[in-house]
């Protein structure tokens, strides 16, 4: 099976009851062990079913547009456009992506900051008219190029985070906005609503309370301009568990039926992207060479190990040129799983794990302890669906990782449940019976 980029046609296998995500890696890797030993990725669109309703439960009153620059995913993307989310779209393939899929423009909103006039010209053409905006030179080339145009302007957002990258935040001042509702005015640009944004490292609930606020009052600026405002968007930043999503809904539920009412017209929506998906995928990489170093060379860690001992480099067929790219500016919190057995009092070592480029900005994971592993072996990432599927490394002339989708019987009923038509699916789907013959040829249950 090809990697998903260019191959739109994918295929699901429905897990039967004596199967698991642990057999399927496993037969993959035993798969790939023998015909290359080449990286791959497990998607389970199971998970993202299980994250949407979650969502419905805790947030059912905040619509969600899923980020589509977080993971394009064929296979992703229809299953959430079945489950009925709207699409936040950065570019024009992005937006022609979604709507080849059968989405109406009236569920994708185009949220790229900077936008180019060819795409601003797209989205008019077909119809895409929700953009945000956030500084005048945008807002007069929005006015130029797409008539039809409703702008939410995006508001910046106090993270509490601090750091230098703080004078490069997106968003416009509370102060700002009203010369920008004066210019709009001016060039007949439709302001119909607010956007904030919310970081996923942001602890301080106030933020919301902050943001919520500021919009409110930009809403009642825009009132003074003659502009009817009917929507507000909440942005991202939502980690994927039931925890982080119900304290956000215990900070904003109350703030939302003060400041924007039910009854009162407001549209709310929110812009998930690794909530849906960063969970549902695991990767597999295979180390293709190893060095030992001294000990004591390594960095220090949270966990020391005896400077006698050796330490661990590990090369894998994988790296942030490739599946890892989002991990050039942070370090990887999640520690692999190795794939082979080893014996629970088997020793453990300092290890480093670095992509295949040998370049030094190629390296996965500083520091972390596991049992010595030779070349060949394989080392399973989870958590692995957000920002990560990409066609090609920027230094191979490959395609990315080939990636295989799996959904449990019971998540496939749940689909049903939620009103997702069996034909409109059906297509995609082949049963995988309990002794994990992975062939698409496999007769599907009628009764499913």
């Amino acid at each position: 099976m090809k990697g998903f980029i260019d191959d739109a046609n994918y295929s699901v296998g429905l897990l039967d009851e004596g199967t698991d995500l642990g057999n399927v890696i496993d037969n993959y890797v035993n798969e790939h062990t023998l015909t290359g030993k080449s990286a791959f990725f497990v998607g389970d669109l199971g998970k993202i079913v299980k994250r949407h309703s979650q969502w419905q439960s805790v947030v059912a009153q905040i619509r969600p547009f899923y980020v589509v620059k977080c993971n394009p995913a064929p296979a992703v993307l229809e299953t959430l456009a079945a489950l009925g989310t709207g699409f936040a779209c950065s570019s024009k393939n992005e937006m022609a992506l979604v709507q080849d899929l059968g989405v109406s423009p009236e569920n994708i909103i185009y949220i790229s900051p900077c936008k180019q006039v060819s795409q601003i010209k797209y989205a008019a053409k077909t119809g895409v008219n929700i953009m945000t905006c956030d500084n005048e030179i945008e807002l007069k080339k929005i006015a130029r190029n797409h008539l039809n145009a409703k702008v939410l302007l995006h508001l910046a957002t106090e993270d509490g985070s601090g750091g230098e990258e703080g004078s490069m935040k997106l968003g416009s001042t509370l102060k700002n906005c009203r010369h920008l509702l004066e210019c709009a005015k001016e060039l007949d640009v439709q302001i119909i609503g607010v956007k904030f944004h919310v970081s996923s490292a942001c602890k301080e609930s106030q933020v919301y309370v902050h943001a919520l606020s500021d919009a409110r009052c930009v809403f009642d600026m825009a009132g003074e301009f003659g502009f009817t405002m009917s929507m507000l968007d909440i942005g991202g930043g939502f980690t994927g568990t039931a925890f982080q999503l119900e304290e956000v809904n215990h900070v904003i539920s109350p703030l939302l039926d003060v400041y924007f009412p039910e009854g009162s017209g407001i549209k709310i929506i929110s812009e998930p992207g690794s909530y849906y998906v960063s969970s549902a995928f695991t990767l597999a990489v295979n180390i293709i060479a190893k060095k030992v170093v001294e000990n004591e060379t390594f960095p220090s860690g949270v966990e020391k190990t005896r400077s006698d001992e050796p330490a661990f480099v590990y090369y894998m067929n994988d790296g942030v040129y490739g599946s890892f790219a989002s991990k050039l500016s942070e370090d990887l919190n999640t520690i692999p799983e190795v794939h082979k057995k080893y014996k629970e009092d088997e020793p453990l070592f300092a290890s480093s794990l670095w992509g295949p480029s040998c370049d030094e900005l190629d390296r996965v994971v500083e520091r972390c302890l596991l049992p010595e592993l030779h070349v060949g072996d394989w080392l399973i990432f989870a958590n692995m669906g957000a920002d990560s599927l990409q066609e090609a490394s920027a230094f191979r002339d490959v395609p990315g990782p080939a990636v295989y989708y799996t959904m449990s019987f019971s998540d496939w009923y749940e689909m049903q449940d939620a009103g997702v038509p069996l034909d409109t699916m059906m297509k995609n789907f082949f049963f995988v019976p309990s002794c994990l013959q992975l062939s698409q040829d496999d007769s599907f249950p009628t009764e499913a």
